[in-house]
């Protein structure tokens, strides 16, 4: 059973976690507690062999509206005294921590966006490998709107690469939002469902995602994020031979095709 979290609802299905961040009476906004919490889940995933798949999403009407603000204004009661870089660094980290064991972790995460993904929500989003937008979501790289830049935990990394430097630089040098329609003309999400449809639109990408072998599904998420800052075709074609040739020396790939010949599931291993 996974550890109990005071911010996060973590239920087990199978092969998949569904992830709720729950703090729905503050939007989800992301306060010391969950900090803590979203990083020993996402860092305990690395060598969970048993979780193939994460669904992240929040509880109530938000995804998660960014940071917890009035925490953070009461963590510093004197607006006058600065903490020292130190301080901030090691705070800004933790932060930051965050989306690099998201993107660590070999399992694919799907995010089920609803209402306000805002600041380190839309981190959380960026940072997930497939997004699914209920109508009512809207995002925004919501730092430049408080006094700080809009480069933050990935945003610069993440966005251009999903949508493309123009659109980019409008949304971060803005903090405008941009909704779930103009999201999916945009390539941001793979498409748009009421909001309450959003666990059954998931459902239809976890029964396809199950049914891959479940090196075949680790090694390509690893591949891809390889891929994304490849230097050249030749070092990506590299990573992919890696890649088949490790897969090709399992009973997987001959289940695989024999499943396939025989027009049925693959029954494959916990490898």
């Amino acid at each position: 059973m996974p550890a109990p979290y005071a911010t996060l609802l973590i239920e087990k299905e199978g092969p998949i976690d569904w992830v709720t961040l729950n703090r729905p009476e503050a939007l989800n906004t992301l306060n010391g507690q969950m900090v803590d919490d979203l990083l020993d889940y996402f860092g305990g995933l690395y060598f969970d062999r048993k979780t193939r798949i994460v669904v992240l999403r929040g509880a109530g009407r938000a995804f998660c509206a960014g940071l917890d603000i009035k925490e953070s204004m009461e963590a510093r009661p004197d607006d006058n005294a600065p903490r020292g870089p130190a301080a901030g660094l090691l705070s800004q980290r933790r932060i930051s921590e965050i989306v690099m064991r998201m993107r660590r972790c070999q399992q694919p995460i799907i995010s089920l966006v609803q209402g306000p993904a805002c600041g380190g929500g839309f981190a959380l989003a960026l940072a997930s490998d497939i997004r699914i937008a209920g109508e009512s979501a809207r995002m925004n790289a919501a730092f430049i709107r408080i006094g700080l830049s809009a480069c933050d935990i990935g945003v610069s990394y993440f966005l251009p690469r999903l949508v493309g430097v123009s659109v980019a630089s409008e949304l971060m040098l803005t903090g405008r939002f941009i909704n779930a329609e103009r999201s999916l003309s945009v390539g941001l999400v793979s498409e748009v469902v009421p909001d309450a449809d959003l666990t059954k639109a998931a459902r239809a990408y976890l029964d396809d995602m199950v049914t891959t072998s479940p090196l075949g599904l680790r090694l390509t998420k690893e591949c891809l994020n390889m891929s994304v800052d490849s230097q050249s075709l030749e070092a990506a074609i590299a990573m992919e031979d890696r890649n088949q040739i490790l897969c090709s020396q399992t009973a997987d790939v001959r289940e695989g095709m024999t499943a396939f010949l025989q027009k049925r599931a693959p029954n494959y291993s916990d490898s």
